[in-house]
């Protein structure tokens, strides 16, 4: 929406919503589509008119351009084609066709890690639109409604005009030994409202909404199993992030007012960061042509299941960052004249390990991938779990090693504007030299980003977000215990020690 496009109405049409999005082909394209928009964002307190400009939010919307520029830069990775459209598409939108498009889709993951370093808010978008297409498909074989071909006329549109999606799936809550229906307040879950000709009314929060300001649309989903009583709460629908009732509140992050200060080097990486947003919708409209499920409250758990199988597996993701890890603290050895010491090159060597186990166990969950009734495919469940459980672990032993490499000086370094003062700076490029032949401020730099990545901005979507994230552990064991087939392996065992038993 540009200066001289009207404000949004409430009960505007799917057309109207759809129309001012422009085409987007390049990360420039992008930057320019985020401008003008007149949403309501609060951060730091105040309303911020013009938030692609604020230097705090800035480096996630430059993780985001990352990947319309890797599409640009190695279409064989990061585009695909789409029979929807009969054209190429960025593989962030793209429907899953097979276990290789899971294979393509990790592998275009690492490298977004890589480049950028941080969460790249991209996955729970595509995830959400993979697991859309299952769902709103076995909806409509139960109920006979057309939820299916409404979300494939959206993804259509979405595909065309190459745009961003937010997944917003957590609710804030509130008592959890009550079902949604039975909380004080009737807002701690996103439900219905009320129901018009044109379309449905929307009310509540979605929390740590990952790049929720940053995409073009938020598709709102229920975050557990439902019972008829919450039918209300049964709802899926797709919501561009200027439509009026909606409000955000930027999430704070670790060091974060470091990008305010001035400089780069304290930023550890200047360039990229995540972003997570508390989203209010106060009575949003969502025209029945971007309603996917309202009422169907028997698919909600089904919905979530599926999700988590993708997005589980979407946590290869943290192996790019992992690389980047293992990278700044073999470059920190040998900044420091270290780096054929044999346990130096152990620790590198375990790094290495840890992160490739992760990568191993969600590729493998890809090729493992089996056929939906619907035609799209999905990961093996017990494989994504995998994955996803060895990720709430690794990431911390990775960055413990790190630490161990960097020493103290990772926290206790000077800062860039007294390396840039004369006196002080001198002394500072002296004694925190290493190796002759380094610059103090390389080295200087390296540390700051392992530390951006272990204790600063970027250890959100590192390891908070790798605990948390697509559900905390004991998520990951619950679902490990339902495929974990143990009276299958016990039958095996006992055959083998010669027990007799039946079948």
């Amino acid at each position: 929406m540009n200066a001289a496009t009207p404000a949004p109405s409430r009960e505007e049409s799917a057309q109207d919503r759809w129309a001012r999005i422009p085409v987007i082909k390049t990360g420039e394209d992008y930057l320019a589509s985020l401008r003008n928009r007149g949403t309501r964002l609060f951060l730091f307190g105040e309303l911020i008119d013009e938030p692609a400009d604020h230097p705090m939010i800035k480096p996630s919307i430059n993780a985001l351009r990352a990947s319309y520029d890797l599409a640009i830069e190695d279409p064989d990775l990061a585009t695909a084609w789409s029979p929807l459209i009969e054209q190429q598409v960025n593989r962030f939108l793209h429907i899953v066709e097979s276990p290789a498009d899971l294979v393509m889709k990790n592998k275009m993951q690492r490298r977004m890690g890589q480049i950028t370093g941080t969460c790249f808010q991209r996955c729970t978008g595509l995830d959400t639109i993979s697991v859309l297409h299952s769902v709103t498909y076995e909806i409509d074989e139960k109920h006979g409604t057309q939820y299916h071909q409404r979300y494939l006329d959206f993804l259509k549109e979405a595909q065309r005009k190459n745009i961003l999606i937010a997944a917003g799936m957590t609710d804030p809550k509130g008592d959890r030994s009550k079902r949604p229906s039975e909380q004080a307040d009737p807002d701690m879950f996103m439900r219905v409202t009320r129901r018009t000709d044109k379309g449905i009314y929307v009310k509540g929060v979605k929390a740590h909404m990952t790049g929720g300001w940053n995409q073009h649309w938020i598709c709102v989903l229920p975050t557990m199993n439902l019972g008829e009583a919450d039918k209300d709460y049964a709802v899926v629908g797709m919501i561009p992030g200027d439509a009026e009732g909606i409000t955000y509140i930027y999430g704070r992050q670790s060091c974060d007012t470091r990008s305010m200060e001035g400089g780069e080097i304290d930023q550890g990486n200047a360039q990229y960061g995540g972003q997570e947003v508390l989203v209010y919708f106060d009575d949003v409209f969502i025209p029945h042509e971007h309603v996917f499920m309202d009422g169907e409250y028997e698919f909600a758990q089904e919905l979530v299941t599926r999700f988590t199988a993708y997005h589980r597996a979407s946590y290869v993701c943290k192996t790019g960052l992992g690389d980047v890890m293992v990278g700044a603290a073999a470059s920190i050895a040998e900044y420091n004249g270290l780096e054929k010491v044999s346990h130096i090159r152990d620790k590198l060597v375990e790094m290495t390990h840890l992160n490739e186990t992760i990568y191993s166990s969600g590729i493998a969950s890809s090729h493992e991938a089996k056929k939906m009734p619907s035609g799209i495919y999905m990961n093996d469940t017990m494989l994504a779990n995998v994955c996803k459980h060895n990720v709430t672990r690794f990431p911390y032993e990775i960055s413990r090693l790190a630490q161990d490499l960097a020493g103290g000086i990772m926290v206790t370094m000077p800062s860039e504007q007294d390396l840039e003062n004369k006196e002080a700076g001198e002394i500072i490029r002296r004694f925190l030299k290493g190796r002759e032949d380094i610059p103090t401020e390389d080295r200087m730099r390296i540390l700051r980003l392992i530390e951006n990545m272990t204790l600063g901005r970027n250890a959100v979507g590192y390891l908070t977000e790798s605990m948390h994230g697509a559900g905390s552990p004991q998520a990951q064991r619950i679902q490990i215990l339902r495929g974990m087939e143990v009276e299958t392996k016990k039958w095996h065992a006992r055959k083998l020690a010669g027990i007799k038993q039946e079948g």
